[in-house]
């Protein structure tokens, strides 16, 4: 018998590479170095062109948030550091859409869930996603007339 995960969070996160780091090199990064096996870090990653891949099963967890992968869904952008690996905002105008649009269509099928930022969770010392989502969240206005 299949159990349900139940979705308590959307967790945003940044992939902590480069802007123009391919998914097949952090795939790698994942299987290679992490130990990982196939099983990705999330369930979608957003390219800079605003593309959605999605990486993995929503019903199956990820490697997202260490100590809370059974309870949540994870959206990475690529990118999301300098040139010396500092962190940095640095969507693309069609990666801030994408994401708007994706945690838009997460939150309306996981009623309840709450949007996070990887760093909001209690023992993350890391940056990602190199934004305040909550504020980010509360303050974006989606271009209407550039909507996909």
């Amino acid at each position: 018998m299949k159990i349900k995960r139940i979705i308590k969070y959307i967790v945003v996160h940044c992939t902590a590479t480069p802007p123009n780091t391919t998914v097949a090199s952090i795939k790698r990064y994942w299987k290679e170095v992490r130990k990982w096996g196939d099983t990705p870090g999330y369930h979608y990653i957003i390219h800079r062109n605003g593309t959605v891949e999605q990486l993995l099963d929503e019903g199956k967890n990820s490697y997202g948030v260490y100590a809370h992968n059974s309870e949540c869904l994870n959206i990475a952008y690529i990118g999301g550091v300098d040139k010396s690996n500092k962190p940095l905002d640095n969507r693309t105008d069609a990666q801030k859409h994408a994401l708007f649009n994706k945690i838009v269509e997460l939150t309306e099928k996981y009623k309840g869930s709450e949007v996070m930022g990887h760093r909001d969770f209690a023992g993350v010392a890391k940056a990602c996603p190199s934004f305040d989502v909550k504020t980010w969240l509360a303050e974006y206005t989606p271009d209407l007339d550039t909507a996909a």
